[in-house]
């Protein structure tokens, strides 16, 4: 299985579907079923029946996921560019994420 090279914290956008376009910061990653959850994109209204706690019901904001194939790392902020990313290994010898775009600058 392919492995999941985004992570919570980056900057995303997306790159198909109806918020093609999109960006924003990812929350959370769910590398089980790859999902991003990212920031604003991605709020459904799910319908609540009554309960003792809530006794009207109604309706609820939940926060779903992105699958992750449809989200690509930004890479510069100002000019909204994106990238593939790798895995390289610094001088150190440390395991690094670089972005394939920029020729194999590392990301922070």
């Amino acid at each position: 299985m392919n492995t999941l090279r985004i992570k919570s914290g980056d900057i995303v956008k997306v790159i198909s579907g109806s918020k093609k376009g999109q960006t924003g910061k990812v929350t959370r990653v769910d590398r089980k079923t790859h999902l991003v959850f990212v920031d604003g994109i991605g709020t459904v209204k799910r319908h609540v029946k009554p309960s003792q706690i809530n006794p009207r019901g109604g309706t609820k904001d939940i926060h779903v996921g992105i699958p992750a194939g449809k989200v690509a790392l930004v890479v510069d902020e100002a000019k909204g560019t994106t990238s593939r990313i790798g895995h390289s290994t610094d001088a150190k010898g440390n395991k690094v994420r670089v972005a394939r775009a920029l020729k194999d600058k590392e990301i922070k």
